[in-house]
Parts: C-alpha cells; sequence; structure tokens
C-alpha cells in the first residue's frame, strides 16, 4: 500500500483553515481491531463497535469522501461506514449502498490489514458516533490536522499507547511504514520511536515479527 503523507502540499490539500473547522465540528476516536481503546470521552473496542454496528436499524458503506477528494494514496476507497439517519440520507442519495453487520466488520478487517486507521467520528453534542471511517494521513481531514498542523482537538487519542520492548526489537522498520501518525522512523538503522505522537492505533503491533510492540495504558508509562 502506497500513502503519501510526507507533509508536502500536493496539487489538491486541504488548509489549516479547513482542517479547523473540521476539528470545531467533530470529534474522532480511534478504533484498532481487536484492541480496547478508551478514548478521553468514549470507550471503543472491536466488540464495541460490533454492537453499535448492530444496534443500527441500516448501516451504507460509502467511498471515502478524503480519498476521493485527494487521491493522494492507493488505499481502499469503499471503507466509509455510516448507520441509522445519516446512512438513510447516502443510501437514498445514491452515495452509498446498504450492508449488513457482518459485511461492514470484514470492512474493518481489510481496512486494517491495508494500514488504515479506524476512526468514529461524533458530531459535537451527539450522544454516538454517526460515521466510522478507515483513515489515511495523507488525505484524511482529521489525521492531516494531527500530521500537518498539529490540531490535537481533531482526533481523540485512546488511553493506550505503544510499548517498545528494545531486546525483541530487531530495528526492522516494517512498523515505520504502518505509521500514520509518524512516531516511528529510522535513523542510522535505528528504530527511534516518539510517544508523544503515538495515538495508540494499534497498527505497528500486528506487523512486528518479533512482537516487540504491545499497547499498554498510558498511565502505566
Amino acid at each position: 500500500m502506497s500513502f503519501s503523507g510526507d507533509g508536502k502540499l500536493g496539487e489538491k490539500e486541504w488548509d489549516e483553515k479547513e482542517l479547523r473547522k473540521y476539528a470545531e465540528d467533530m470529534i474522532a476516536v480511534t478504533v484498532p481491531v481487536n484492541q480496547r481503546v478508551e478514548g478521553k470521552q468514549k470507550v471503543l473496542d472491536f466488540a464495541a463497535v460490533e454492537k453499535l454496528l448492530r444496534a443500527a436499524h441500516v448501516i451504507s458503506l460509502g467511498n471515502c469522501g478524503c480519498r476521493t477528494r485527494m487521491k493522494k494514496c492507493d488505499a481502499p476507497l469503499d471503507v466509509c461506514l455510516c448507520m441509522d439517519k445519516d446512512a438513510e440520507g447516502m443510501i437514498k442519495n445514491g452515495d452509498a449502498r446498504a450492508v449488513s453487520v457482518g459485511e461492514a466488520l470484514d470492512v474493518l478487517r481489510r481496512s486494517h490489514e491495508a494500514g488504515l486507521v479506524h476512526l468514529a467520528f461524533t458530531n459535537r453534542g451527539d450522544v454516538k458516533p454517526w460515521v466510522i471511517c478507515s483513515c489515511c494521513s495523507c488525505c484524511c481531514h482529521a489525521l492531516s490536522s494531527i500530521v500537518r498542523f498539529n490540531i490535537p482537538e481533531a482526533v481523540t487519542e485512546s488511553e493506550r499507547v505503544a510499548f517498545q520492548d528494545v531486546e525483541k526489537c530487531n530495528d526492522c522498520g516494517v512498523c515505520v511504514g504502518r505509521c500514520q501518525f509518524r512516531a516511528r522512523r529510522m535513523v542510522d538503522e535505528k528504530l527511534v520511536f516518539d510517544r508523544a505522537r503515538c495515538f495508540g492505533c494499534g497498527l505497528c503491533v500486528t506487523v512486528c515479527p518479533t512482537e516487540a510492540i504491545s499497547l499498554v495504558e498510558r498511565t502505566t508509562l
């Protein structure tokens, strides 16, 4: 999978004013597959997401609006899940199709394998999320807010953070390409991990060949 999240401005790009407007209106919470994530405002794990989807009377699947607009990577497009009223509107307008809970969960697993971060978006003031999308830092407005302009309110970090076991780590760098938050980089063939930039999405955990990475509660470090 090819991402272009190098921070360089392309032909199409979010501007800071637009990103700050999004951050004012919506809250995004990371939702890693099979990892429990407790956000500052919501608790969401894969089981909780499944419960959320099963409680919805209709679920729609459409293309990611950000990647459709930006076209800066070859990540999957059909990963945007809406629920209830918003799903009905998307289906009615021909922007999405109705899917079952099983299909929706398969979408989350597929996008995780592609290296995308699962974000549950909630309009400020709402009780529950209305959309779950799988995002990349080169196209997604929420992740762009973090990576390019350091707008912390754009994404609610999880209560967990990656822990690096330096004795197990072989500095292979596989995790670097998976990190959408740029918390990992190679320096002189050695892995450097910036914990302050880690949002606890879990993408690095599932590709580490030596099982040197795990998610732990932030308060324990």
